[in-house]
């Protein structure tokens, strides 16, 4: 992670892009859930790179959102080879269709913009894809070792 603060910041745009769709949501979300107000000026200046994110923020925003893209990619940096893989096959099936979704939206938003931080936002987005399918992959693996196949 050679710069974590553009991962964040991809990360944390794409969370409000797709979950809340505007800053003052996501400000009023903010708000509603830490009791903190911020403004969307704030936040425009957090997405900018010229701050950094508070957990708080992070953590209502993920919470409120029933995704955790942040903490996830934090979390990977304590055992990036650790076994994650959770629930049915059908289920990641769901998360493999949605993450790619993003990753390719994410990779023509990128092709149609000038801005470097379009690209960081699609590499945050292909990386997201490429967890879910080699988590599903790992799942196939042991499904396959546990009924007797190579």
């Amino acid at each position: 992670m050679a710069n974590l603060r553009a991962l964040i910041n991809a990360q944390m745009a794409a969370l409000i892009d797709g979950s809340f769709g505007c800053l003052d949501a996501a400000a009023e979300t903010i708000h509603a859930r830490t009791g903190t107000p911020v403004g969307k000026g704030t936040l425009s200046k957090r997405l900018a790179g010229h701050c950094g994110w508070p957990a708080d923020e992070i953590a209502a925003l993920e919470d409120a959102a029933g995704r955790h893209p942040v903490t996830r990619a934090l979390a990977r940096r304590l055992n990036p080879d650790e076994d994650t893989a959770r629930g049915s096959i059908l289920a990641q099936a769901g998360a493999i269709s949605k993450e790619s979704g993003e990753a390719v939206s994410a990779i023509l938003a990128a092709q149609q913009s000038a801005c470097g931080d379009d690209w960081a936002k699609a590499a945050t987005e292909i990386g997201e894809a490429i967890e879910v399918l080699q988590r599903a992959r790992k799942s196939a693996e042991i499904r396959l070792q546990g009924e007797g196949g190579e």
